[in-house]
């Protein structure tokens, strides 16, 4: 079948009419109704994160089944469902429950070579990589059903759900599945995107007792306080390491680096008290420390934590009841763009005036 993708080549982007092959008996075609759009996208788009290219852009996708494989019984057509991040089911880490830690993670989501990839697109006589087991910057996508999770709800508007996927989930997960705080404890989040805003909104569901936000533009420090926010402070006026331990006396029991920007990686570790954690989220690049003097003498931690460490069939609709409880307003995130948008989205997100763009296709 047809369908229309934006596929990455020499760090272009362009709206194409790509072909769909035959897909396997454990995929699934989705039709895509809303896609997010994240900094890991603009990464492989400049070619930041090695992928094979040609390739098709999105990993945060949400959509209505369109086929299913011989193989498949969880879905029907017609069905509602968010796509995740791709993983193997049978490694030791998958198989102990944590599939963000598959040990072929790198290879199912990015790829390795055109010739290992499982893509079932092609242009023409050339095929293209798949991006996190769905490329759904697209009208249409291939997922498997490892990766593809059901929404039961279908008056939910699906367009929404999409950034659940990854950059919602990472967030949440990181404070809920991964850090656990209790009620009485303290946590600083740096960086106000769509990252570090669900990482305070987990923490206002863990009931943390100090909630501070860290960055250098005002109006999102303004939506960090309206969505948990105790306190916050402005990277830019105000010495962050100093406000936080002012603020804890002492400094936060736990740290989230969203930004993706090395030295506050530092910053983080600073901020935090002897026995914290600090938890690294963002694609920080190279950064040098003296280990035993930021770390060891305090007994502090620093864990990487990728998609939250969440099992996404289980941890989506988690996130998804409480949104409609009314105790995750993720929906305040978002910025609907129509689907020839994409350039206009990624300026908006570059800049800051969008948290979260999500492409919708007709």
């Amino acid at each position: 079948m047809k369908f229309q993708a934006y596929i990455a080549e020499n760090e272009k982007v362009s709206l194409k009419e790509l072909q769909l092959r035959e897909f396997d008996s454990d995929e699934i075609v989705v039709k895509i109704v809303g896609t997010g759009l994240c900094h890991t996208d603009l990464n492989v788009l400049h070619a930041l994160t090695p992928t094979p290219q040609p390739i098709v852009l999105g990993h945060e996708g949400a959509g209505i089944v369109e086929k299913v494989g011989a193989a498949i019984t969880e879905f029907q057509k017609g069905d509602h469902v968010v796509i995740s991040f791709n993983y193997c089911g049978k490694c030791t880490n998958c198989l102990h429950g944590v599939p963000s830690a598959c040990e072929n993670f790198f290879q199912d989501n990015f790829g390795t070579s055109m010739d290992s990839s499982a893509s079932k697109m092609v242009d023409g006589d050339r095929k293209v990589a798949n991006l996190f087991g769905q490329s759904s910057l697209a009208t249409y996508c291939v997922s498997n059903v490892r990766n593809t999770v059901k929404i039961e709800d279908k008056e939910i508007d699906l367009a929404l759900l999409g950034p659940l996927a990854c950059g919602i989930q990472t967030g949440a997960g990181t404070v809920l599945n991964k850090l656990k705080p209790g009620i009485n404890e303290s946590i600083v989040i740096f960086g106000c995107g769509s990252v570090g805003l669900s990482a305070i909104m987990g923490a206002k569901l863990a009931n943390c007792k100090t909630i501070i936000a860290v960055d250098v533009h005002e109006h999102r420090l303004n939506l960090a306080k309206e969505l948990g926010a105790t306190h916050v402070v402005n990277g830019r006026e105000q010495d962050v390491i100093q406000a936080v331990q002012d603020i804890t006396g002492g400094g936060a029991h736990y740290a989230i680096e969203s930004s993706g920007v090395a030295p506050v990686v530092l910053q983080a570790i600073r901020s935090v008290r002897a026995l914290g954690t600090i938890a690294v989220v963002g694609a920080s690049g190279n950064l040098e420390f003296h280990i035993h003097d930021e770390l060891i003498p305090m007994n502090k931690t620093l864990v990487g934590v990728v998609e939250g460490q969440s099992i996404p069939k289980l941890f989506i609709p988690e996130l998804i009841g409480y949104y409609k409880a009314g105790k995750f307003p993720f929906d305040k995130l978002i910025k609907k763009y129509d689907m020839t948008e994409l350039d206009t989205a990624i300026h908006d997100m570059e800049t800051g005036e969008t948290i979260k763009p999500v492409l919708i296709f007709s």
